[in-house]
């Protein structure tokens, strides 16, 4: 048995690693690799399957069908490398996506649309507005200063005696904008002063 990979295994799927029997949907991979690249980057185990039990693939087809996905349903273009290793006599591709440096990256859908998409914990779920305004802030070599006025405190206050908001309940508080409200969001993610929760619909805000 592989040290490595049986160590990888062990793991289990979280926010930086994944595991696919096969690549038997472009645009599923496409979007897995894209949520790695609009996060911290990750590992792709080809061969493996979700319960960790080894399957093995053919590595020239595999190689293909990723090319496909990352050449034709991807943009900006990612970076990656691609390693094999021998497990019980089965083939197992190791696929390490680098973090991006030319944030938010997009996928290619079903729909011939264009979705940027985010890794939370062991899932890739699709980026809010707010999202993609924090993954375009995060490529500005600028400095990301805000101004903290009446709206930023109200925000505070409010959370502070709440705990967390939606983006449609901060319109409601301060009668502003959704446009307005995810533009103090996004600077106040930025500045950490608050976070973003994606595992539930709507998404919501807290205190850091």
């Amino acid at each position: 048995m592989n040290k490595y990979i049986t160590k990888l295994i062990q793991n289990g799927e979280n926010e930086t690693l994944d595991f696919k029997q096969e690549i038997s949907d472009s645009i599923r991979i496409a979007k897995t690799i894209v949520s790695f690249a609009n996060h911290k980057g990750g590992t792709l185990l080809i061969g493996v399957k979700d319960d960790g039990h080894i399957k093995g693939v053919n590595a020239e087809d595999e190689k293909h069908m990723l090319e496909v996905a990352v050449l034709t349903l991807i943009k900006p273009e990612v970076e990656y490398y691609i390693n094999y290793h021998e497990c019980d006599q089965q083939v197992v591709m190791e696929v390490i996506i680098m973090k991006g440096v030319d944030k938010p990256y997009y996928t290619k859908g079903a729909d011939g649309k264009w979705w940027a998409y985010i890794r939370v914990k062991d899932q890739s779920l699709l980026a809010s507005k707010v999202v993609l305004n924090v993954l375009k802030k995060s490529n500005s070599s600028l400095n990301n200063t805000i101004k903290f006025g009446t709206k930023e405190k109200a925000l505070i206050d409010y959370l502070n005696a709440n705990q967390k908001i939606t983006v449609k309940q901060f319109c409601k508080l301060l009668n502003i904008s959704r446009r307005r409200a995810s533009a103090i969001l996004t600077d106040l993610i930025q500045a950490e002063i608050i976070r973003v929760h994606y595992t539930e619909k709507p998404e919501y805000y807290t205190l850091s």
